[in-house]
């Protein structure tokens, strides 16, 4: 059956993904349209096709044993210089993200792996484009703001054409957590230019 490329990861849900994936491509990032706006649990993993059926068993199981949790995204950072990497940060949901990731890569589980650096969510913005987009990705969004809660996340693949499209999602186990109720100027908006 061969070999596939598969990513684990909370999508941004709208109208903040479509924002940040059009403000993404705006930076001059090649890959925002071929990559859903995320905070990514398994990164890009390449995986025998053959075994995708144990992998979405054990994504339930992980699923249903996480609770819904609120995810509040405020302000940027970047990995910079160790990594050409603007993102928007997790300011609230981070503990969540990093308990759902540990256990997506569980090394008992069909996709157990290393990382190759610490793991820290986050909502990427900016990758691999010159240095002075960058700089403009980190001043345009230091304000950005967005909140939901997160009930789910979800399988996907990447295609040859290098574009990420998801297989399945997974609802968590337990009963899900009201959103705040804020302005709407408060949340999911950017700074005026």
């Amino acid at each position: 059956m061969g070999t596939v490329t598969i990513g684990v990861s909370i999508a941004v849900p709208e109208p903040h993904g479509s924002l940040l994936q059009e403000r993404r491509a705006g930076f001059g990032d090649p890959a925002a349209h071929g990559i859903p706006t995320h905070v990514t649990l398994l990164p890009p993993t390449e995986v025998d096709a053959a075994a995708l059926a144990s992998i979405e068993v054990h994504l339930r199981e992980v699923a249903c044993a996480a609770r819904p949790f609120p995810m509040r995204l405020s302000g940027t950072g970047t990995f910079r210089p160790l990594s050409p990497v603007v993102f928007v940060q997790i300011v609230e949901g981070a503990a969540a993200c990093a308990w759902l990731q540990k256990r997506v890569r569980d090394s008992s589980g069909p996709l157990a792996r290393e990382l190759q650096f610490p793991y820290h969510p986050h909502v990427t913005i900016a990758h691999g484009i010159d240095e002075a987009a960058m700089d403009r990705a980190y001043e345009e969004l230091g304000s950005y703001e967005a909140e939901w809660p997160v009930t789910d996340f979800s399988l996907y693949e990447q295609g040859a054409d290098q574009v990420w499209r998801k297989i399945r999602d997974f609802a968590f186990g337990g009963p899900t957590v009201p959103q705040q109720v804020t302005a709407p100027a408060e949340r999911g908006t950017l700074p005026a230019r």
